[in-house]
């Protein structure tokens, strides 16, 4: 290939971009705070077998710096002082569509909530919109259409 169609400012091609770092603030559930600690304590462990100039060690560097950022800037919520009458941060709610199809999900911080179908981060619609309604009321999105709250609880309450 010809260098006239190379970017010289293009930089280090091997860089890796940073994870992105929410602006909201990072609640977590106490399951939460330690599925971070855990996954960064992993992370560390990888980085010492690794040798410090290769490409996964420099993904494994940036992840780091990820976790440990999500650590640095965790805001524990313990479920267990939720009020019992309303839905909150940390509850496992039981929900029926308007087509009777059930479902429950979990409301929980952000990086918790990441690929698992059973959870919402407490800042997403579904989560937004539960919060504040008790056993009986309606919630509404745009995505999950009408819910009906059929129950909820607090995991290790």
């Amino acid at each position: 290939m010809s260098r006239a169609f190379i970017k010289e400012d293009a930089g280090d091609p091997d860089e890796l971009p940073e994870r992105h770092q929410s602006a909201a603030p990072n609640y977590v559930t106490p399951e939460g705070l330690a599925a971070l600690r855990q996954r960064a304590a992993e992370l560390r462990g990888r980085l010492k077998a690794l040798s410090s100039e290769s490409r996964e060690a420099k993904e494994v560097k940036r992840d780091l710096r990820y976790f440990d950022g999500r650590l640095a800037s965790a805001i524990p919520v313990d479920p267990k002082v939720a009020p019992l009458d309303e839905v909150r941060f940390g509850a496992r709610v039981e929900l029926q569509a308007a087509d009777g199809k059930k479902r429950t999900v979990t409301i929980v911080g952000q990086d918790e909530a990441e690929g698992a179908p059973d959870k919402a981060a407490w800042d997403s619609a579904l989560a937004l919109s539960l919060m504040g309604t008790k056993k009986g009321e309606r919630a509404e999105t745009e995505e999950a259409g009408t819910l009906t709250v059929l129950s909820f609880t607090y995991p290790g309450r």
